[in-house]
Parts: structure tokens; C-alpha cells; sequence
């Protein structure tokens, strides 16, 4: 049975199911095994493989009770992302190379059944009125999805896949993406409570290494997580709260933002707060949470490098107050931001962790930076250091202890 073959009869197969069995009135197991029973009785006398059976199976189930074409995608743990850009194209990332699928859905209507079951299991809506939407799946996948007539290519449909075990410190050193030597600095770092920001762009692994960092912080601790849509995977904290947004509901209304959570969040005895990006007005709140003792907040957000990140910073702090002198700006990221991260994708598709920077201070209108640690890449995409190894210092500034190597500080 060729590929044409089988979708027309697992077509077939989902209309006779439909029209013979009471949906409404069978769980999910029973209704597996009357699609298998179905299945076989249909197959009877014809030749096809168990492999090719049991995918007819799987597909008729998840177009009824799952997400159609995408379970056995989201099923496959080397396909870190996938890419929908309306019924017909379906692309994935796996090991790093961007494919498209000979796949595709049955209709447009299909699809939006699809992502209205996705949306809907997080409870957000999407629709004409409010076409984008950012929400999850419920083993924790980012989902972004953007409807017509914003997408002339019909529903667009994102999903960025996490792994089902969380990501540590000991996992990225197994795939080079940092070193024993800096990955010991950082847990020292994230126990003296620095307050760290990681920055890199799309895809170089911002959330990952924020889940491998959060692995440091002391079981002990009340530790509160705001997001736009709950991806973080924190383990052995008991006394945990994780806050997500919510969209205004069809009357524009019941919105909740994350710069709402942060201050919310400072009424709740944090010790520590971790916001999963920022990439807007609620920088100033977090910068005043940084400043207001609650040291060792964690976030990140989209730049080029950790200069550019400073930079983004007091672009995000003015859309949150405008006419804010730019000078006190300089003075609450320099008072507040201790370490800045910067993780980028390389050409071979492996994500390291390429500068780690130090925020020293502001003076004369500067902030002043000092390059901790700082890797370049080569012809053959391999990674030299290039600035030596961190020390501990006895230059006591903000915390117990200060970091510093030999080389010029940076000022912007």
C-alpha cells in the first residue's frame, strides 16, 4: 500500500468510525481498540505490514481524539521543531537541518480543528478577532500559532519541542556547549544569588540553559517563575509558584501581562525571581525587582551579544517609561544586572556558550562591562578561548565576591 493508498484508506477508515461509533460515549482506550478491530476487518484478505497497520491505527486515532498528523511528530524526540505554514507544508528541524514532510493535512478546516484543540487545552482562544496566540502543549512545547487573514498561507502553526527530561549542567558540558571549568564559576555565581540575564537569538537554547542554571539554585528557596506560556521545567523546589499570562478574553478584557505578574510576584516573599523572557515594557519592573533586594533573578532575552543586550535593555526599559532620562536607566541595569550570558547557534548547528560578561558598574555616563570569558569560531566552526579562565578575586563589590580575568574592560 503506497502513501496515496493509505491516507485514502485511513480516510475511509475515519468516516466508518464516525458514522458507526458513538463517540461521545466511548473512552480513549475503548475507542483504540475498536479502530484496530475496525482496521483488521477491513484488511481482511489484503496484504499489509504491522508497521503500516499500526500507523493506520495511530493516524485515524489522533485525527479523532488526538492532533491528527502531528502526534507522530511530536512522538519523534529527534525533531526538536516544527513549522506549518498552512495544510500543505509541513517543515521540521532534526539534528539541526530544516526538511519538509511529503505529509500534509487533509484541509485548511482540519488544521484549524487542530490548533483550536491546542489552544483550547491551555485555555486561550484564537480566532479572526484575535488571530495570534502563544500557548503550549501540555508536555511543555512552545506553541505560537498566527491565523488568516494575518497568514496569506493559510493557519501557521509553530511548535518548538523541549525534552521530556530536564535539561542540567552536566548534560551541556556532555554536548559541549560549556565547560567543566565555567559551568563550576556558574554555580557559584547562581549560589552567591547574582542576578544573571541570558541573551542570545532565536534558537540558541536561551530556555534550555536557564532550566540547566535553575538546577543550582538551594532547594530551600521560594522561588517564583513568570512566562508568556509555562515552559520551564524547575526540579527538587518545593516551595515553587509558576505565574503565566493570560490574553484578553473576546470583549478585550482579563488580560494579565507579565509586567502585572512581576509586581504581583513582589507581594508573594520571593527569594527569587525568574522571568522566562523579556522582551518589552516589563524590563523596568524587573530591574526594580533586581533592585529591591531580590537578588539572584534569573531571565533572558533576544540580542546579538552582551553589549547588544545592555542595549536592548534600555530600549525595552523606555517602552515601559518613556521619558525616563537614559541616564537613570544606565544606573538601574549597571545596579542591577551582576552577569550577562550569550548564547549563540554556530554554523555546524551546535548551540555554545560563546561570552560571559561582567557588569561592573556605571560611571560617567557609561556602564562599564569587563569580558569574563569569550570564545571565537573558526573556519571549521570549532571554538577557541580566547580570554583565559575566571578567578575568584578578593574585589568585593555587590556580593561576597567578584570575578575578573586579565584583559581591557569594555565600556558602552
Amino acid at each position: 500500500m503506497n502513501f496515496e493508498q493509505e491516507q485514502s484508506f485511513v480516510l475511509k477508515i475515519k468516516q466508518y468510525v464516525a458514522e458507526n461509533v458513538l463517540l461521545n460515549q466511548i473512552n480513549d482506550d475503548d475507542l483504540h481498540q475498536k479502530i484496530e478491530e475496525i482496521v483488521e476487518q477491513h484488511l481482511v484478505g489484503q496484504y499489509c505490514p504491522i508497521e503500516q497497520r499500526v500507523s493506520i491505527v495511530e493516524q485515524v486515532y489522533s485525527s479523532i481524539r488526538g492532533f491528527g498528523l502531528l502526534d507522530s511528530i511530536i512522538k519523534d524526540d529527534s525533531i526538536t521543531e516544527v513549522m506549518i505554514n498552512g495544510p500543505e507544508n509541513v517543515f521540521i528541524e532534526q539534528n539541526g537541518h530544516l526538511l519538509k514532510l511529503d505529509k500534509k493535512f487533509e484541509s485548511q478546516r482540519k488544521l484549524e480543528d487542530i490548533i483550536q484543540r491546542i489552544v483550547g487545552l491551555a485555555g486561550r482562544e484564537v480566532n479572526q478577532a484575535n488571530p495570534i496566540c502563544d500557548t503550549r502543549l501540555p508536555d511543555g512545547s512552545r506553541v505560537n500559532v498566527v491565523l488568516p487573514p494575518i497568514a496569506l498561507c493559510g493557519p501557521t502553526l509553530t511548535i518548538r519541542k523541549f525534552s521530556k527530561t530536564p535539561m542540567t549542567i552536566e548534560k551541556l558540558i556532555e554536548y559541549g556547549s560549556i565547560s567543566k571549568e565555567i559551568a563550576e564559576k556558574l554555580q557559584l555565581l547562581v549560589r552567591a544569588k547574582y542576578n544573571i540575564f541570558i541573551s542570545g537569538g532565536t534558537g540558541s537554547g536561551k530556555t534550555t540553559f536557564l532550566n540547566a542554571l535553575s538546577n543550582y539554585i538551594p532547594k530551600d528557596e521560594r522561588v517564583i517563575t513568570i512566562e508568556d506560556s509555562a515552559e520551564l521545567q524547575i526540579e527538587g523546589v518545593e516551595n515553587l509558584v509558576s505565574l503565566e499570562t493570560r490574553n484578553a478574553n473576546a470583549s478585550g478584557s482579563g488580560q494579565i501581562t507579565i509586567r502585572d505578574l512581576i509586581k504581583s510576584s513582589l507581594r508573594m516573599r520571593p527569594e527569587r525571581i525568574i522571568v522566562g523572557e523579556v522582551r518589552g515594557g516589563e524590563a523596568i519592573d524587573m530591574l526594580q525587582a533586581m533592585n529591591t533586594g531580590h537578588d539572584g533573578s534569573l531571565s533572558t532575552g533576544h540580542a546579538n551579544s552582551t553589549v547588544d543586550m545592555i542595549s536592548r535593555l534600555e530600549t525595552m526599559v523606555l517602552q515601559g517609561a518613556a521619558g525616563l532620562p537614559l541616564e537613570a536607566i544606565r544606573q538601574q541595569i549597571a545596579s542591577a544586572v551582576d552577569i550577562i550570558i550569550h548564547l549563540s547557534r554556530l554554523r555546524d548547528k551546535s548551540r555554545k556558550t560563546v561570552e560571559i560578561t561582567e557588569v561592573v558598574g556605571y560611571k560617567q555616563g557609561k556602564i562599564i562591562l569587563n569580558p569574563l570569558f569569550v570564545f571565537e569560531e573558526d573556519e571549521n566552526s570549532t571554538l577557541h578561548k580566547v580570554s583565559g579562565s575566571l578567578k575568584r578575586t578578593s574585589n568585593k563589590m555587590k556580593k561576597n565576591f567578584k570575578l575578573q580575568i586579565s584583559g581591557v574592560k569594555a565600556e558602552i
